[in-house]
């Protein structure tokens, strides 16, 4: 065949993905949703597995909005009214006023001036940062930050990069120090995850800030804190509100969040001054040239929204909190390690590959679906089985996912 050397070496490419162990594989395919019944959520059925129902304990789902009827039902009756898709980009003919009444709402939310919705978390990321990085700005960054974040870098291509110890604010410190002294800089932006999605900890917000407003007069242009608070926003806080609220911490110049996670539709977004985004909206590469969410998923969102900002979404939440302790506190029971947080991701500390494989296997065999984190995806030693829980979760979920955890051989 005419391209049968370039097909060999992307073959080749992926087998040594295997062979370093991080090749994603074979995805899993749900074919069917069964309800929640009795004492049990959700359950999934798998293609290739028959009847036999999957527990997921590795969604973003985490308030369950994406199988509420209210929002099913919203993002239905637009559909039905406004079509299957936007038909074009934003600056075209593709805003629809669902699409502006959840920016309004957002920016509410978040009790900032405005808010632009992009297609999804990833996109927003890369079209905040790529424009708003120029020749004479360094970024600095936490090095445990999203992947995302990290891309949107490479893009950019800033004057200067400095990666600064997970959470160490001492780091943090010295660099943006050395690049104020420098003189070199006109800008500077600092920019962290509000939740790192693998462990479930969370950014010290009040104290980042301090730092970043201690050096802020150094550069012309300010020295800006962004947080990507996608996994924090609406699992987070006592009104999901995020790590912001968690943490007591003043709004960050630029927050970016998702409809992806716990409000359970799609699409991703950024909220600040009304400056910023009349600015991002001429200059945002992923907002300009990529088709919106349907008006369906907006009607979706702003309705899952509305309902986070209510006493339900308090209901929800706090059952979300109560169903993360009892799993935290059961894995302790049973003598696993995890790192303790109120954040629904529950990282179960295996620190071994081959274990963490072995343990991966033994929830699915018996019905739970867990994604497991191994080197080099994570350093060596750091291995884990990366739970989320959800508000769709029962107690006897969690109860039966503890017992399995019990019963793997390999426990002790």
């Amino acid at each position: 065949m005419p391209h049968d050397r370039f097909l060999q070496t992307l073959s080749a490419d992926v087998d040594a993905l295997r062979e370093k162990g991080t090749v994603k594989g074979d995805e899993s395919v749900i074919v069917r949703v069964l309800p929640a019944e009795g004492e049990r959520g959700p359950r999934y059925l798998l293609e290739g597995h028959g009847d036999k129902p999957f527990l997921k304990m590795n969604s973003n789902n985490y308030l369950g909005m994406g199988l509420r009827r209210e929002v099913i039902e919203a993002e239905e009756t637009t559909t039905a009214a406004y079509g299957a898709g936007p038909g074009a980009v934003r600056f075209i003919s593709g805003t629809y006023r669902q699409h502006v009444e959840l920016e309004r709402q957002l920016a509410a939310f978040h009790g900032r001036e405005a808010a632009m919705i992009f297609s999804s978390a990833y996109a927003t990321t890369l079209g905040v940062l790529v424009p708003l990085i120029t020749a004479e700005t360094v970024i600095v960054s936490d090095e445990l930050n999203h992947n995302c974040i990290i891309n949107a870098m490479r893009l950019a291509r800033p004057k200067d990069k400095q990666i600064y110890r997970h959470n160490d604010l001492a780091d943090l410190e010295a660099k943006l120090a050395a690049a104020a002294a420098s003189g070199q800089f006109r800008r500077a932006i600092i920019v962290t995850d509000g939740i790192f999605s693998m462990r479930g900890d969370h950014a010290p917000l009040p104290q980042i800030q301090a730092i970043v407003d201690r050096h802020d007069a150094a550069f012309p242009e300010n020295a800006v804190l962004m947080v990507d608070d996608s996994h924090g926003v609406g699992a987070f806080g006592a009104t999901g509100r995020g790590t912001e609220e968690f943490t007591g911490a003043k709004p960050s110049d630029i927050l970016v969040g998702t409809l992806g996670k716990a409000l359970g539709v799609n699409g991703g977004y950024v909220t600040g001054g009304r400056a910023l985004i009349d600015y991002l909206r001429e200059t945002a590469a992923t907002y300009i040239y990529s088709n919106p969410i349907t008006p369906g998923e907006a009607a979706a969102a702003a309705k899952a929204l509305s309902i986070l900002d209510s006493p339900e979404g308090l209901r929800l939440l706090e059952h979300l909190r109560a169903m993360t302790a009892r799993f935290e506190k059961g894995l302790l029971a049973l003598g696993y390690e995890t790192i303790p947080g109120e954040h629904p991701v529950v990282p179960l500390m295996v620190r071994d590959t081959p274990k963490t494989n072995a343990l991966v296997r033994h929830l699915k065999d018996h019905g739970i679906l867990a994604t497991g984190l191994k080197f080099p995806v994570v350093p060596r030693g750091d291995e884990e089985i990366r739970f989320q829980v959800s508000a769709d979760h029962t107690p006897y979920d969690i109860d039966a996912t503890l017992a399995i955890l019990e019963s793997f051989p390999g426990r002790g």
